[in-house]
């Protein structure tokens, strides 16, 4: 049996030689992430392009996932490229533009010139990814400087973000950098895009007027788990983003916290994306501690249909052994997953809708009859996605004439992918769909398959039908 859930790994300098690609692929990446938080537009592009043609070579689709900076806020250049910072130190921030300026260990940079009026005395703000913590002990608005102490030390790098937990209502919701990004990453050909740092489903329409690609919801603040209902309706997929949200939200209440937001997107048909630290020792070790193995673990059992793999595959030392080490425990995890209860309970059906009563009636009768697999022919990708939200037990096999919906269905658990030409006759689709899946080696003849199909056929969206046959 294929692996259902899906695997994303960030490309980075440990990932980018096209050998190292070529075998991230074989060993099982489905989609690869491009960071904008780093490199230029250049960069990325000529990553993307040697992406593609790994995919080419392994024969198999990889889809390019954009993520977004938002509105983090990040230092500039420290000296020397990183400093210490000791508890009991006082550090000034600066706040404004900072182009030309090297920060030190007594004085750092930051881009946004409203972080001073946005911090009073007392608040405390996060470095390295919340490992080194400052409380302000001085705001002085008119010189946009913030003097802070330092109550926990460690390392600090350019770049790196700065977190201030709370609203922070003045930071722009989608900067105008996010909005040139995304221009960037159409012109590349991205197939899906992660908006960070989303705090009200607002946002995730203001980007959509920019832009037809699918939109991910990362989860990263208190204000979008507060409002993850209206969120997530509103995206494409959600991402549970535990890196900033274990610094915005008290760290203990973030395992609940990712639960109910993968049982969310399954019961609102979204695909989900678990990311963060899943398999951080593999940075330097060549194994996960057991505890890494249990999270990826748990989380496919929660319901995420991909695991997201960050610093392990961008600057790890083992790239592809990090998306090997996936591969084989979502293999084991999945054969105990809940199906059964998956089918009948996970996704809250509209009954509006047919193509809802279709994707259930679907797996039901897969399991009931014994099928082989699950054939959904697509234009948007929209039937499959909710095929693949009921998990069902038998392969699902994608087909359509659009490559980019083939490779956005990299992100959907269970489905595999494939193109087929375009057919205005429904009775020709199921048929050239049969023949299709046999003609990829994914069936054999007289094997028996369910496959969906719409009235009239050519148009997304009229999924209302749904066919068992023995294949020729």
């Amino acid at each position: 049996m294929r692996r259902r859930t899906k695997i994303v790994a960030t490309i980075g300098p440990a990932s980018s030689d096209p050998e190292v690609l070529l075998a991230m692929v074989r060993a099982g990446m489905d989609v690869a992430r491009l960071n904008f938080s780093h490199g230029t537009h250049e960069q990325h592009a000529e990553t993307a392009t040697r992406v593609r043609r790994a995919a080419e070579r392994a024969g198999r689709p990889v889809a390019l996932l954009q993520d977004l900076p938002g509105p983090k806020l990040r230092i500039g250049p420290i000296e020397h490229d990183r400093v210490e910072l000791k508890p009991g130190d006082t550090l000034t921030i600066a706040c404004g533009d900072g182009d030309g300026h090297v920060g030190t260990a007594s004085r750092l940079w930051i881009s946004w010139g409203g972080l001073a009026r946005a911090v009073a005395v007392g608040d405390v703000l996060y470095l390295s990814d919340g490992a080194v913590r400052l409380r302000a002990v001085h705001v002085r608005t008119g010189e946009s400087e913030i003097d802070a102490e330092v109550e926990i030390g460690g390392t600090v790098a350019s770049r790196q973000g700065l977190n201030l937990p709370g609203e922070a209502a003045e930071l722009p919701a989608v900067p105008d950098e996010d909005l040139a990004h995304l221009r960037a990453g159409m012109e590349i050909g991205v197939d899906l895009v992660a908006v960070s740092f989303v705090r009200r489903p607002e946002e995730i329409e203001f980007v959509r007027e920019h832009t037809r690609t699918p939109l991910i919801a990362k989860i990263e603040k208190p204000q979008a788990v507060a409002r993850a209902v209206e969120i997530v309706k509103a995206a494409d997929c959600v991402m549970v983003a535990r890196g900033d949200l274990g610094i915005e939200l008290p760290i203990e209440e973030v395992p609940m916290v990712q639960k109910r937001l993968l049982k969310l997107a399954g019961s609102l048909a979204r695909p989900s994306i678990t990311a963060t630290q899943m398999l951080d020792s593999m940075v330097t070790s060549s194994r996960p501690t057991r505890a890494e193995v249990a999270d990826v673990a748990n989380a496919i059992l929660d319901g995420t249909d991909a695991v997201m793999l960050s610093q392990e595959t961008a600057v790890g030392a083992h790239p592809v052994g990090a998306i090997a080490m996936m591969d084989a425990v979502a293999r084991v995890t999945e054969r105990e997953a809940p199906y059964e209860e998956w089918i009948e309970k996970r996704v809250a059906r509209d009954e509006r809708d047919p193509a809802y009563t279709v994707a259930h009636s679907a797996c039901v009768a897969a399991h009931e009859l014994n099928l082989d697999a699950l054939v959904i022919p697509t234009l948007s990708g929209r039937s499959v996605r909710l095929v693949s939200a009921h998990r069902p037990t038998v392969p699902i096999y994608a087909l359509s004439p659009g490559r980019e919906t083939v490779r956005r269905c990299g992100l959907m658990w269970g489905v595999r992918a494939a193109s087929m030409p375009r057919f205005e006759v429904t009775e020709e689709l199921i048929a050239e769909a049969g023949r299709r899946v046999v003609e990829l080696g994914w069936c054999e003849s007289g094997m028996r398959v369910g496959i969906t199909a719409g009235l009239p056929s050519g148009r997304p969206g009229t999924t209302s039908l749904f066919q068992v046959q023995t294949l020729p």
